[in-house]
């Protein structure tokens, strides 16, 4: 009885200390390390998505993302002073509902090509979610929440990561959304690459009924019960010159 008290208690002592040492925030700042840690703060890409060719410059808080579009000539830009569109090199007006969403079309590629960098952003909020074994992986499971003031204007959507308890490495992700009429996605991480310091990787993109708990994706990409939608593919990645 004394021997199994003990057991018990060792049980306990082990539960609590893997739960005090293993945090949603250092497990989110052990997965940036791993990912590309300090080489996150002063990156400058470019790269192609789909039909569009994506630069992306980063200098510890300053930031400009741009996308241009070689058949339009049109130039979406990013950064710290707001969101501006070029067509044929001269700046054009847009309605304030088009820049919103331009820019927000822009700032999604990044913020997906970049993960998880930007998981440490003031307006996240992060909670364990529990643990979970996929196909054979370990993985801690994290949820994300944003804040309505500086989380934009997706910021009601929510995010759930998977991180290899092993490697740290990011394998899955999943998000729920509410603009154009809403939804629910899941990830896979392939195509797992490090250029300049920092890792990319190409996902398989899932999705599933509108409403369903994000946190219930990985049992159904378990049960091979989603359907896969697209696949998100960088290619082209090279690092480039800071703009002038």
């Amino acid at each position: 009885m004394r021997l199994l008290f003990s057991a018990c208690l060792m049980v306990l002592y082990s539960i609590n200390s893997w739960s005090q040492e293993w945090t949603a925030d250092k497990i989110i700042n052990k997965s940036i390390e791993v990912h590309g840690g300090d080489n996150y703060q002063n990156a400058h890409f470019s790269y192609d998505f789909r039909q569009f060719s994506y630069e992306y410059h980063y200098d510890n808080g300053q930031f400009l993302y741009r996308r241009y579009s070689d058949e339009t000539k049109t130039l979406d830009q990013l950064s710290n002073d707001g969101f501006e569109r070029k067509i044929n090199g001269k700046k054009v007006r847009l309605p304030d509902e088009d820049a919103r969403k331009y820019s927000r079309s822009v700032n999604s590629v990044r913020y997906f090509a970049f993960l998880p960098f930007f998981l440490n952003d003031p307006a996240v909020n992060k909670v364990m979610d529990g643990a979970v074994r996929i196909k054979g992986q370990d993985y801690f499971k994290i949820r994300v929440t944003f804040d309505a003031e500086g989380g934009g204007e997706d910021h009601d959507d929510i995010f759930v990561y998977w991180i290899n308890k092993e490697t740290f490495y990011m394998d899955y992700l999943a998000y729920s959304y509410v603009v154009e009429g809403g939804g629910v996605r899941f990830r896979s991480a392939y195509n797992r690459r490090k250029i300049g310091g920092i890792t990319f990787q190409d996902y398989v993109n899932y999705k599933y009924e509108k409403g369903t708990d994000v946190s219930s994706l990985d049992q159904l990409y378990v049960e091979d019960a989603l359907e896969e939608l697209s696949r998100i593919e960088l290619k082209s990645i090279q690092i480039i010159a800071v703009p002038n």
